[in-house]
């Protein structure tokens, strides 16, 4: 058993390593470029109007997503952004023109005067992804818990954003591990189960 959990994490280092490569090799203006055609893709989410969408403030070359939260705020969505408390993540209210501070690992999101709310769409940053719409993420766990906590309070909807170069072959997956119900790309939704 210890060493299949070493084998799965091995396995997982790689796999996260190989989409962080393909991600970096991308220039700022591919990045850029590539951000920008999600919006094109925001109403195959099929988020519904009034839903409380959980962005992310994107750190290093990982894909933007505020284009496509801006999409989702027109068509009549709410936003949060994530702040990293302990090992758990908290979800405040973003209002337009409120001010922003650190969040955790570089990324920013309202202050403490914000509302905490319940998010029942979720954008989830990640390294990796495949074909079934497993993701790997960062390593600590972080969206893994929030996940699993926010399905407890309300029914929830996942979706990986990254670019397409992202994609790997297999992602190896634990117990913990979530399936994302959707992975989108600059070419596009994958749904779970396509």
């Amino acid at each position: 058993m210890i060493d299949k959990v070493k084998s799965t994490l091995a396995g997982k280092q790689m796999v996260r390593k190989a989409g962080l490569a393909s991600r970096a090799a991308l220039s700022p203006v591919e990045r850029i470029e590539c951000s920008l055609d999600l919006v094109g893709f925001a109403s195959e989410l099929g988020v519904e109007s009034g839903s409380m969408v959980a962005g992310f403030w994107p750190i290093r070359d990982e894909v933007d997503p505020r284009p496509l939260m801006d999409a989702l705020a027109q068509a009549g969505c709410s936003l949060c952004l994530p702040v990293v408390m302990g090992d758990e993540l908290e979800f405040r209210r973003l209002e337009k023109g409120a001010a922003l501070e650190p969040a955790g690992f570089g990324s920013m999101a309202p202050g403490t005067e914000a509302e905490v709310v319940h998010p029942n769409v979720v954008l989830v940053p990640l390294s990796a992804f495949d074909r079934h719409c497993n993701r790997i993420g960062y390593g600590k766990g972080f969206y893994d818990r929030a996940l699993s906590g926010l399905e407890k309070l309300t029914p929830l909807v996942a979706i990986g954003v990254a670019f397409a170069v992202q994609e790997v072959e297999e992602v190896p997956m634990e117990a913990h591990d979530r399936q994302l119900d959707g992975i989108l790309t600059d070419r596009g939704l994958l749904k779970a189960g396509d």
